[in-house]
């Protein structure tokens, strides 16, 4: 015997053309503890449906073997060794029992793949003509203007360029009392001076970036933004998304665990060459402390029904490829977004702007790449190539959309395996590149 573990059960439907697909799917998860979901939509239609329970050593179970499944409805094919129901209809078609496998409607964190949600209903509010993203954010929310924020605009929040990566200037960051509360979090913004002058330069803003924009949502629209992507986003198109999770779908919640540890505040600051003392350091010291913290509480009730817009929502790869679906075109009779809005938010925002302070000189061509609240290809996250967007979240989730194509992604995963400053996740490469490949955008 090789000694080699096999490769996982992929469960769920393809449609003719796309096989190759789930080959590569099976591929990229052949290695990884944790289970996973692959979503695609090719012109709004279902072509992939996959998912996996991985290898069973994170204790989720590996799924058992199973019989081959028959072909599934619609003209998809069912995956080798799917179970008999149609992957399409959200059943268990893995045949996984155990109350932590990850099967066909699990959901799980996304992440900063939760950053897309957000930057939809911002979209469209900017849509509808009640929001321009060259305004002033203490148009709509005065208590912004201090601090000297009062020309800050709302596309400085979309686009990473406010100077505000942490709500406090304590390194320790945001105390978990504050962290769990968001109006608590919306003051901190409030009251904070900006790191760098807004617009100037541009930085990751891990958590605050959903507060920041979220707040402008909740401004002008009158409902928080979790609410107000219920109502006008996950509704009409029948997600299994949220930003708060419901009790009521706390049982389908499988939780994610990493397979590294995460590096200190200290250790993260340390690698940029800051000064200790340096205001830039306090900063994103206190922006590692809280993202921890936030992180950690997604793994409790009280954090998945928090809104922690940039990073805890919550779903499925199904809906985030319906999502993006409907970004770019109509999904059961529901466009989001107009191709205008669409082209507007994925136009380069920061390519001509540098690092703040002494981080310029880390610089380079695999440097993160901004639109209006969405990512841009580059070589670390290269998405679905020129002219896609989307948005990576921590360990590997991603959510996608190629407008020309029209091909929209979504893939969940368990396991934080993904290591940004390695280049992409091991795991997109096979089937990122088959996609493209059935799709005629070229690829392996």
């Amino acid at each position: 015997m090789s000694g080699r573990r096999p490769a996982p059960l992929v469960t769920g439907t393809v449609r003719p053309g796309w096989e190759g697909v789930r080959d590569a799917f099976a591929r990229g998860q052949a290695e990884d503890p944790g289970g996973a979901q692959l979503a695609v939509r090719h012109g709004g239609r279902t072509v992939v449906d996959l998912w996996t329970p991985g290898t069973g050593r994170f204790g989720y179970g590996a799924a058992p073997d199973v019989a081959d499944g028959a072909d599934g409805a619609d003209g998809a094919y069912g995956a080798d060794g799917a179970g008999g129901a149609d992957g399409a209809d959200g059943a268990d078609g893995a045949g996984v029992t155990g109350g932590e496998a990850f099967r066909a409607d699990s959901v799980g964190v996304l992440m900063s793949v939760s950053k897309a949600l957000v930057a939809v209903c911002a979209h469209l509010l900017i849509d509808r003509g009640v929001l321009d993203p060259d305004d002033p954010v203490a148009r709509h929310w005065p208590e912004f203007a201090a601090a000297g924020k009062a020309e800050t605009t709302v596309a400085d929040l979309l686009a990473h360029r406010a100077g505000l990566p942490a709500y406090t200037d304590d390194p320790a960051g945001l105390p978990e009392a504050l962290l769990l509360d968001p109006a608590a979090r919306v003051r901190a913004l409030a009251a904070m001076s900006p790191v760098w002058d807004p617009g100037k330069a541009f930085l990751y803003h891990a958590l605050t970036y959903g507060d920041l924009v979220g707040e402008v949502v909740r401004r002008v629209s009158g409902e928080s933004v979790g609410r107000f992507f219920a109502r006008e986003v996950a509704g009409p198109l029948g997600l299994d998304l949220w930003i708060g999770l419901p009790e009521r779908e706390e049982h389908r919640f499988v939780p994610q665990r990493a397979v590294r540890p995460d590096p200190t505040p200290g250790q993260a600051v340390e690698r940029t060459g800051l000064a200790p003392g340096d205001r830039l350091a306090t900063s994103l010291r206190a922006s590692s402390a809280e993202l921890g913290r936030a992180t950690a509480s997604f793994g409790t009730r009280r954090g998945r029904a928090a809104e922690f817009p940039a990073a805890g929502g919550i779903g499925d790869a199904r809906s985030l490829a319906r999502l993006y679906a409907a970004l770019v075109g109509p999904v059961d009779g529901v466009r989001l977004l107009s191709a205008a809005t669409v082209d507007r938010a994925r136009t380069p925002c920061t390519d001509h702007l540098p690092q703040p302070g002494v981080l310029h000189r880390l610089d380079g061509p695999d440097r993160s790449r901004f639109g209006l609240g969405f990512e841009l290809p580059r070589p670390g996250t290269p998405l679905l190539g020129e002219g896609s967007f989307g948005h990576a979240g921590a360990g590997g989730r991603l959510g996608m959309a190629h407008p020309e194509s029209g091909l929209a992604v979504g893939y969940v995963c368990t396991a934080m395996a993904w290591e940004p400053s390695a280049g992409p996740d091991p795991r997109w490469m096979p089937w990122t590149e088959a996609v493209r490949k059935a799709a005629g955008l070229g690829g392996g």
